[in-house]
């Protein structure tokens, strides 16, 4: 019974990881090629062949080997490091949803208390 309690937890973190690696890779799918060079991340082909060998050893190897942690590592860096600077080069939507001024407050415009 303990065994099988570990193989379903192994499943899920599995599962886990290979949404987790789609996202990165579908990610890296919409983002422009310039803005990869412009952050001076490589380049889109060179990520998207990176996620794309983690997806699919996410879904071809067990969790517990080692091939699927070297493409976790991947997606993380991809994910902690990439996206934000390309996402920031190539002006994407920031915290918020909105683009307020500088004198923005977490309340609306601050007004000089008048």
């Amino acid at each position: 019974m303990l065994i099988q309690g570990f193989n379903s937890l192994l499943g899920l973190l599995q599962l886990a990881f290979a949404a987790f690696a789609a996202f990165a890779f579908i990610d890296a799918l919409t983002r422009r090629e310039d803005a990869y060079r412009a952050a001076s991340k490589q380049s889109k082909p060179f990520w998207l062949i990176i996620l794309g060998i983690a997806l699919a050893v996410s879904l071809l190897f067990p969790i517990i080997s080692f091939l699927p942690i070297i493409g976790l590592i991947a997606v993380i860096v991809y994910t902690v490091d990439v996206r934000p600077a390309v996402r920031e080069v190539s002006g994407g939507p920031r915290r918020g949803g909105s683009r307020g001024s500088s004198s923005d407050g977490p309340y609306g415009p601050y007004n000089g208390g008048r």
